[in-house]
């Protein structure tokens, strides 16, 4: 019989469809079609030799032959830095100048790489890229929440298939931030812990949907799911805002993203995904009530009608069973 689970942090009822579920191998397509993927490409504007078209580096590094991580706006925004924060509107009609930051972080100077196939060196350049620029923009008094996401395939919403991912800044703090604040701060209050250590804590004592462990990160499908797949990385110290992450937890948190992602890729047959960084709003402090995450959605289902009528989303496979299927995959060498 179908069942319905409560996700306690995202205040979400899922259906899980036991009776139309899936093998976790199902959901690896036998064959993506996609054009081979040189090491270069002339008119790839992130490629170098065209810095050109990406103007205005706001951060780079560098490598043995030139950069090796850029930060550059974006050059079709979303949200622009310059002008203030301005309500206006009349009645019900609520407008506000769109200002903000929103900025493209070029992880690698190879055109054929993803964060799953790059060193653990090489990502842990990309998440402290991530880090820096999010202390940058969140210093800004416009600044109310910052978004650091990837998409990745063409069915997770991206343009270029170069490595990159995006900082967006927001002048307000947007709905789902605030409905998870709202419930963290709830659980709070009721029960004097922080909702996600409380999680993490359960999920660990279960271990039924843990996926690895490391000594600063677990790595695990949440109870209620919200989709196939969906995977949570949580730290282990409790901290609000993710540019709190030290030194130690970004080495660590680029091993366990890297092989998350390769066990994705392996046994996924390289999925379109999404994958974000939630963090506190910028103005609430180091709060007990909140604790930054990374959450992945590979993009292995379509949304539909009833989720779309609804509200609810069906989970065609049990998260015991993902996490198991998940586990098995060694770990990739290299």
């Amino acid at each position: 019989m179908p069942e319905l689970r409560l996700n306690v942090i995202t205040r979400d009822w899922v259906v899980m469809a036991t009776e139309r579920a899936m093998r976790p191998d199902e959901f690896a397509a036998a064959e993506r079609a996609r054009p081979p993927v040189e090491p270069y490409d002339p008119e790839c504007p992130f490629c170098p030799g065209n810095e050109g078209q990406t103007e205005g580096e706001l951060y780079s590094t560098q490598g043995r032959d030139g950069w090796q991580l850029r930060v550059v706006p974006n050059k079709f925004p979303a949200l622009v830095a310059t002008g203030e924060r301005r309500r206006r509107g009349a009645g019900l009609f609520h407008v506000m100048d769109g200002v903000g930051f929103h900025e493209v972080v070029i992880e690698h100077p190879r055109h054929d790489l993803t964060i799953a196939t790059m060193t653990e060196a090489e990502v842990a350049e990309v998440l402290q890229a991530y880090r820096d620029r999010y202390a940058a923009v969140r210093r800004d008094p416009r600044v109310e929440a910052v978004i650091i996401f990837k998409n990745h395939g063409e069915a997770a919403g991206t343009s270029l298939c170069h490595p990159h991912s995006q900082l967006a800044a927001t002048p307000v703090v947007p709905f789902q931030v605030r409905a998870r604040l709202t419930e963290s701060v709830r659980f709070f209050d009721e029960h004097g812990e922080c909702i996600f250590c409380r999680v993490m804590r359960d999920e660990l004592a279960s271990g039924e949907r843990i996926i690895l462990e490391s000594e600063h990160f677990v790595v695990f499908h949440p109870f209620a799911a919200l989709s196939p797949f969906h995977t949570w990385i949580f730290p282990r110290r409790h901290a609000a805002s993710f540019d709190d992450a030290g030194e130690e937890e970004l080495v660590d948190f680029a091993r366990v993203l890297r092989r998350t992602l390769r066990r994705l890729r392996k046994g996924l047959n390289d999925p379109p995904y999404n994958y974000a960084i939630r963090s506190v709003p910028v103005k609430d402090a180091n709060p007990d009530y909140f604790h930054w995450y990374m959450t992945i959605i590979p993009r292995v289902t379509r949304v539909a009608g009833f989720e779309m009528g609804s509200g609810m989303f069906i989970n065609t496979s049990l998260p015991e069973e993902s996490a198991e299927y998940l586990r098995g995959i060694p770990d990739e060498e290299g």
